[in-house]
């Protein structure tokens, strides 16, 4: 899931406008361009982010959380493009960075000002992908820092983990009972939104189940955070996920978390860079994120998300000892 910046773009002005020709004006593009955007973005993120018709237009659920991410994203790199200076031995820097949508939620935007201030002459090109994705990006050259559940191996990166996420069982109100604290056996009986078969993700959440065939029996899968919180909020079951990337849900009662009897491990973000070009650049860069990423984690609840060493868990500091720094 390939996500460019004028996607976002052209959705964020859609939603303004709230009309395909106007946006299309706006854009000096033709509204079939507009429309190709949009279903690109529904085809990635596996769900309707607009409903439309003949006098109706509004953003669903998915839509709204997409619209707050893109809106954060854009501003923080329009800023960090303002910022840049022109010409001489100052002339703009390119960093390629990729990310899982679990961090673009969470404390990317606030990554990217931070180097807008401390970097003013670097230009960021994000892209949103799978952890699988990324990784296979990263050594084909096409990124120069990703952030994902697993890093990357070779001689030519360095990985280190940069914060860990509390995992929570999650579903709407009516699906679950709140009395109630469910097994793993009667977890397995119910319907479980998951990332597609194969993807770090589902690699993740299936050992907690023990037998991969029972995860498979009731599974509906999705390759978009957004799409499965939106899935979530539609009743379709219930899934194991970041609760920081659902904090808002949780409070406003849209979601709960399921309380059960096995507790679901935290899941890791690794950073991962590469060490042929640029190596004192982007030694900054991901310095600079480790340091936005403690700083998003010292605001939110101390069980929603730490950095290695605060003791979040004993199974997070042995998950740290497995990544090359």
């Amino acid at each position: 899931m390939a996500m460019r910046i004028i996607d976002m773009a052209t959705f964020v002005a859609l939603a303004r406008n709230r009309h395909f020709g106007r946006t299309a004006r706006e854009l000096n593009t033709t509204q079939p361009a507009i429309s190709s955007r949009l279903a690109i973005l529904e085809r990635d993120y596996a769900c309707r982010l607009v409903e439309r018709g003949d006098r109706e237009f509004r953003l669903t659920p998915a839509g709204e959380e997409a619209l707050r991410v893109f809106q954060e994203v854009l501003e923080k790199l329009n800023t960090l493009k303002s910022d840049l200076k022109e010409g001489g031995s100052d002339a703009a820097y390119i960093v390629r960075i990729g990310a899982i949508d679990s961090v673009v939620a969470t404390w990317m935007p606030d990554f990217i000002e931070a180097l807008s201030q401390a970097m003013p002459n670097l230009r960021v090109e994000l892209t949103i992908e799978g952890t699988r994705d990324l990784i296979a990006g990263l050594a084909h050259g096409e990124f120069d820092l990703i952030f994902g559940i697993e890093p990357a191996i070779g001689d030519s990166f360095r990985s280190f983990i940069i914060c860990y996420y509390e995992m929570v069982w999650a579903a709407a109100p009516a699906v679950v009972d709140r009395n109630t604290t469910y097994s793993v056996d009667e977890l397995s009986r119910m319907p479980i939104i998951t990332f597609p078969k194969g993807t770090p993700p589902y690699a993740y959440v299936a050992p907690y189940f023990q037998d991969e065939r029972v995860l498979a029996s009731k599974l509906t899968s999705s390759n978009s955070l957004f799409a499965m919180i939106n899935l979530l909020i539609g009743g379709f079951g219930l899934a194991a996920i970041p609760s920081v990337a659902i904090a808002r849900e949780l409070e406003n009662g849209l979601l709960c978390r399921v309380s059960v009897t096995k507790p679901f491990p935290p899941m890791p973000i690794v950073a991962t860079y590469q060490t042929t070009v640029g190596q004192n650049i982007l030694r900054s860069v991901a310095d600079h994120a480790r340091s936005s990423a403690a700083e998003f984690c010292r605001k939110v609840s101390s069980e929603s998300a730490w950095v290695p060493g605060d003791g979040g868990s004993a199974t997070a500091e042995q998950d740290r000892g497995r990544i090359n720094r």
